[in-house]
């Protein structure tokens, strides 16, 4: 009898020991994020939410797409506001390399689409808007890991940039996961650019 509950615990255990060796490249995830400015020493915030997936298609390569948006409103006084909007989508292709048992080597390309929109109200009344949007070029390289069976970690240095911007910009992302099952986790991600960090922190489902 004993031998029989030490060999169902075993079997039991056996999906998701399997997984703390391997990295999913198949999800969808979605939460909250938050995009903080840098303007004239001054430290705006906007909140939202985003939407994001990825598909493994080959044994190295991966798909995969994004979309978030954010709204704030800003008080100028005498019933006058703005409704400010951000909404930003991308979508691109991976590589992944296994390094060891427990870290992979990644690297992305992808296109990223950025739309602000701002409408000047009175008393609710519109008065006015305007729209501006850029389209640009990412590329990331990085670390993918496990440091334990329960959790998950990666670092990328990026580089971002486009004929509708000046000039590029260095991206750093940091980010990991703590996985309540083989296929529910929990994630945090934090990247910093010069005047305009963003974070997220939402649920994932892996397959």
């Amino acid at each position: 009898m004993r031998n029989t509950l030490i060999l169902a615990a075993l079997l039991a255990a056996a999906p998701f020991a399997a997984s703390a060796e391997g990295l999913s490249y198949t999800y969808v995830e979605g939460g909250w994020n938050r995009t903080n400015f840098n303007v004239n020493d001054d430290n705006e915030g906007i909140n939202g939410g985003y939407l994001r997936g990825s598909w493994q298609i080959a044994q190295p390569v991966y798909v995969f797409a994004g979309y978030q948006r954010a709204t704030k409103d800003y008080n100028l006084g005498a019933d006058f506001t703005i409704d400010g909007t951000l909404t930003q989508a991308n979508a691109g292709i991976g590589y992944r390399q296994e390094m060891t048992e427990r870290v992979e080597f990644i690297a992305d390309i992808s296109a990223l689409r950025t739309k602000v929109d701002a409408d000047l109200r009175q008393r609710g009344r519109s008065l006015g808007s305007s729209s501006d949007s850029t389209t640009l070029g990412w590329v990331n390289f990085g670390l993918r890991g496990k440091p334990s069976p329960r959790t998950e970690a990666w670092l990328k240095a990026g580089y971002i940039d486009g004929s509708d911007v000046d000039k590029g910009e260095f991206v750093g992302t940091l980010g990991g996961q703590v996985n309540f099952t083989q296929t529910w986790g929990l994630v945090g991600e934090a990247q910093f650019i010069d005047d305009a960090n963003q974070y997220r922190v939402g649920v994932r489902a892996s397959f």
